[in-house]
This record gives structure tokens, sequence and C-alpha cells, in this order.
């Protein structure tokens, strides 16, 4: 019934944040599991959003109804990955490559916490194509060349990246990170502050 109402609650991404009395040399994961502060910033979907989500949901319920067992969880579990790709960005969920700005709430929240600030850091997200997403956005309205670490990046880089955040020298104070190149026992305790974009 909840669904058939529509999805007027704000989405949500978390911005963690640590003091520099936190910072370990063991890598990411080890600092993972120290204490550290979370910031919940409620943002609400675009009218473009909104429309888009709304359609996953009635289509899935349409489905769902026709299904059971496995293939029913199967829908499920493939509806909230467009969902939650909905709520990062149109562009995302259609793979169209088309126009960022204007079209998330997210994304102009996230311009707003990031656009004004120097300290360094680091923004995850487990789709690589939410990731390429925030590259070419950063270009397009910063004129910042944000370097991307993915799974796709070869050792030899992917150290060069890393000793490039941690000494200041990669020319931007941001460093995007897929969850599954983040979990490989990284050392980027230069960061302050942690992003998660795709919180939902």
């Amino acid at each position: 019934a909840a669904l058939r109402r529509g999805f007027k609650k704000p989405v949500t991404m978390v911005f963690s944040a640590r003091g520099k009395e936190d910072v370990y040399s063991q890598g990411m994961m080890a600092w993972w599991r120290t204490k550290h502060r979370n910031f919940d910033y409620k943002v609400t979907l675009t009218r473009e959003q909104a429309t888009m989500y709304q359609r996953v949901v009635d289509q899935l319920l349409h489905d769902a109804q026709q299904e059971s067992g496995m293939r029913r969880r199967g829908l499920v579990l493939a509806a909230l990955t467009r969902l939650k790709q909905i709520c990062n960005h149109p562009a995302h969920a259609l793979g169209d490559g088309s126009r960022l700005a204007g079209r998330s709430g997210k994304l102009h929240r996230y311009d707003e916490l990031n656009a004004s600030r120097q300290e360094k850091v680091l923004v995850f997200t487990q789709f690589r194509e939410m990731g390429l997403l925030l590259q070419r956005h950063m270009a397009e309205r910063f004129d910042q060349q944000v370097p991307f670490l993915h799974g796709g990046v070869s050792k030899s880089r992917r150290d060069r990246m890393v000793a490039e955040f941690q000494q200041g020298e990669s020319g931007s104070p941001l460093l995007l990170v897929s969850l599954k190149a983040g979990g490989t026992g990284l050392n980027l305790t230069a960061a302050s502050r942690v992003v998660h974009y795709d919180r939902w």
C-alpha cells in the first residue's frame, strides 16, 4: 500500500567524517573500524527522478504479481538497483550520456558540500558508471580533473594515484573510489572526509 501512495520521502546520502586523531596506517578498511562521525544530508528527488522512480515501482508491483519464488526475488533486487541508480542521477539509470546539471537533487547537494572546500575528500560509489559521471561532472562544472580509482585501474596506476592523493599532488582535493577497489587494503589516510554517494 505504501508503494502505491508514491515515494515522497527524501533521498538520503551519508557523509562520514573523522578527526585527525583517528588516522591509521593499516589502510582504508582498518580506518573504517575506528570511531567516526556520520552526517546524514536529506535531499529531495527532482521531478524527473520522482517520475522515473514511480514508474519503476509501478512496474515492479505489476510484474511481481505474475511471479513467485526466486523469479520474484530477482525482480525485486533488479528494481532496487534501478531505484538506487535513479536516485543517483537520471543519466546513471538511463546510461545515455545525457546532460548532468539540474537533474539530480543528490548531485546538487553534493556540489554545495564540496565546491568551496579544499580539504581532502574520498568519494565512494559502488557503480563504476556513476564514478565516471561524477568525474565528468567535476570537469564540466568546476574545471577539476578528479582521479577515479576503480577495479579497471592497473596496480602501477593505482599506486601512483594513491601516492599523489596522499601527498597532495593529484591536482584535486577529491578522489573518486569504487567500493570494490576501496576494499583492497588501500592506504588513504590523508582524507579528512568520506562521502558515500550511493546511500539511499
